[in-house]
């Protein structure tokens, strides 16, 4: 089970590098998210850019939709055409879907103006549904998920 589990993880990393290249940033990073129709999440990490070097990265988001449970998981997150890292601070609207029983992995696909954020999610928990919602990364940890 594993070992379809991390082959499906591979397949879609390779698949986004295709489509998308090489990121000139990453960040590496956990999250914690759980919803009971409204959600949120708060997550932690350091941001690795090719020109500017490495930094601290908190990110928050409340959410909306048919979803409930919770979920704990680690994040690697591709970024994409971030020149100036100071463009990463602000909310990304996002859409996503998640099922976990037990555990799973998920990456979506958030974009504002030029910059391109790609987070791979392998986490545990439980959790099914769909929402919308936004992710606001910020240089200092926040509670308030706005």
């Amino acid at each position: 089970m594993f070992g379809d589990g991390a082959e499906g993880l591979a397949k879609m990393v390779e698949d986004i590098f295709r489509e998308r290249g090489r990121p000139n940033a990453y960040i590496v990073g956990s999250e914690g998210s759980g919803a009971i129709a409204l959600g949120l999440r708060y997550g932690a990490g350091r941001m690795y850019h090719a020109v500017e070097g490495d930094q601290e990265v908190y990110w928050t988001g409340p959410s909306i939709g048919f979803d409930v449970g919770g979920d704990a998981n680690k994040v690697f997150a591709l970024v994409y055409d971030l020149y100036d890292t100071e463009e990463l601070f602000q909310r990304y609207p996002s859409v996503e879907g998640k099922v976990y029983v037990v555990g799973g992995f998920t990456a979506n696909y958030l974009q504002r103006g030029n910059v391109v954020v790609v987070p791979i999610k392998l986490g545990a928990g439980w959790r099914i549904g769909a929402n919308v919602g936004y992710l606001k990364f910020t240089k200092d940890r926040n509670y308030l998920p706005f």
